[in-house]
């Protein structure tokens, strides 16, 4: 990071405690020399680990918070109920102008309803959405929306592709990322009639549309941006996670049948852990909530120091691009 920036954490909401994103501070830290982290939670507990595991305590702050929003927790009761929880105070600290942007690790639910409660919406969109990176053929994509909305208009999926666009953009560094929606044929005649009307939308406007995509093309490097409602993308992504899950399951089966499949897969060490590498989904790790006035980013709740890192990384990256301002900068250039 090259400009003056403050990011808050929310370090108590992951299901691996808080030292997990006390120690993925310290490498946010070391790799961005005019970052500073706000670390958000129990004084007495994260204090004593900024101590132990942060070499530049000057550049991190701990904000105490007596609260913790549980994975259980049902959104509306994070809201009205836990005014003080380490999510609570983290996104207050964006709304103040204390912190330009906020990761956490919590539940989804109650982090997408606080942040829309305490940033609102940016003017002329209609919902929030998640957005994530996930790996492709040639490099990585982004989708949205993953489940902040079961359904959407044409008009709401018309805002996710833009807001996309912009974060891939900003993300992958590339000039006119390519924009589909996902449906059930790569016709025209194909799909319903919000889908087929955003098409029109699309067409219509200055984005890189390249038509629709099928389920099986989304990894095959045909786009950069897959967009869709949060049902058919949560749907989607679970299923990506379950197939990958089933191919760990053989390979490791396969590799461990006999003596001599052991042998090839001690051949194949090399191999495999490349496989590995490429594949890891603690380097796509946090997902953007779009179309707040503000930035939030969610870690998976699992996450270890490294995806949490990256996490932060993608914070570091929106803030640098005031990924807000540009959404609302594209938007009024496409209405007008």
């Amino acid at each position: 990071m090259g400009i003056p920036a403050t990011i808050a954490l929310d370090a108590m909401s992951g299901d691996r405690g808080a030292e997990v994103v006390v120690r993925a501070a310290d490498a946010a830290l070391k790799a961005h020399p005019f970052l500073h982290l706000i670390i958000v939670g129990d004084e007495s507990v994260l204090s004593s680990l900024v101590a132990q595991h942060i070499a530049d305590a000057d550049r991190a702050t701990v904000q105490h918070a007596t609260e913790i929003v549980a994975m259980t927790d049902a959104p509306a009761d994070a809201v009205r109920k836990k005014k003080d929880s380490s999510m609570r105070v983290a996104i207050n600290l964006v709304k103040s102008g204390d912190a330009q942007a906020c990761v956490s690790a919590g539940n989804t639910g109650a982090l997408m309803a606080t942040s829309k409660f305490v940033l609102k919406m940016l003017s002329g969109i209609d919902r929030p959405a998640i957005l994530a990176e996930l790996p492709s053929i040639g490099g990585s994509l982004h989708m949205l929306d993953l489940g902040a909305n079961t359904s959407a208009t044409a008009e709401q999926l018309f805002q996710f592709a833009l807001m996309g666009s912009i974060v891939t953009s900003d993300v992958r560094q590339l000039e006119r990322p390519r924009v589909a929606l996902l449906n059930i044929g790569a016709e025209d005649v194909k799909g319903n009639d919000v889908v087929k009307d955003a098409a029109e939308l699309l067409k219509g406007s200055t984005l890189n549309y390249v038509g629709y995509i099928e389920g099986n093309d989304i990894f095959q490097g045909k786009a950069d941006v897959v967009v869709t409602d949060g049902f058919t993308g949560n749907v989607a992504l679970k299923t990506m996670e379950g197939t990958a899950a089933l191919v760990r399951h053989y390979l490791k089966r396969a590799f461990t049948r006999s003596w001599l499949a052991k042998l090839q897969a001690l051949l194949a060490s090399a191999v495999l852990r490349r496989l590995a590498g490429d594949t890891d989904s603690r380097q796509y790790n946090g997902a953007t909530l779009v179309g707040l006035n503000g930035i939030v980013i969610k870690s998976h709740g699992s996450a270890d120091e490294q995806a949490f890192l990256h996490a932060i990384e993608t914070a570091v990256v929106e803030v640098e691009n005031q990924v807000p301002e540009q959404i609302g900068y594209l938007l009024k250039r496409e209405t007008a």
